[in-house]
């Protein structure tokens, strides 16, 4: 399993930016491979809520709704999830409350990689991490 951030749903679908390409290369490829590629409800709610932002609420509905069912099935958080990010919170200032949580979840489901944007990931020891337009990347995508 190949657990996703918001970065790379809200990359995939954004303006022109560096990371764009790498993201859109993500999704091109959970629509056509095998489901190995997934995120946890939070993480569409967030996309939704960041992307509404900038755009019309309706198309943010539209793209959320469409990375559901890209995604599916979605990783759904636990109190032991909560519990364990709450940890991670609390050791790595770089890492905020809801990125300790997707990354609690990451490790107590054993994913092969967290993908994200967001280098703070990089601070959780034996969390799989891969950023979004490395070349570790590209081995997952490739």
């Amino acid at each position: 399993m190949i657990l996703l951030d918001t970065t790379v749903l809200s990359y995939a679908v954004g303006a022109d930016h560096r990371l764009r390409e790498p993201s859109r290369r993500i999704v091109d490829h959970a629509a056509s491979g095998p489901p190995r590629f997934t995120t946890t409800t939070e993480v569409i709610q967030e996309f939704a809520h960041v992307h509404a932002r900038r755009r019309p609420r309706g198309k943010a509905v539209r793209l959320a709704r469409s990375y559901v069912e890209l995604l599916s099935p979605l990783v759904e958080i636990t109190a032991e999830d909560v519990r364990a990010g709450l940890k991670l919170f609390e050791r790595h200032e770089s890492l905020g409350a809801f990125d300790a949580v997707l990354a609690a979840v990451a490790l107590n489901r054993e994913a092969d990689a967290l993908v994200s944007a967001d280098d703070a990931f990089g601070s959780v020891p034996k969390l799989p991490f891969v950023a979004l337009g490395s070349e570790e990347l590209e081995a997952l995508v490739g």
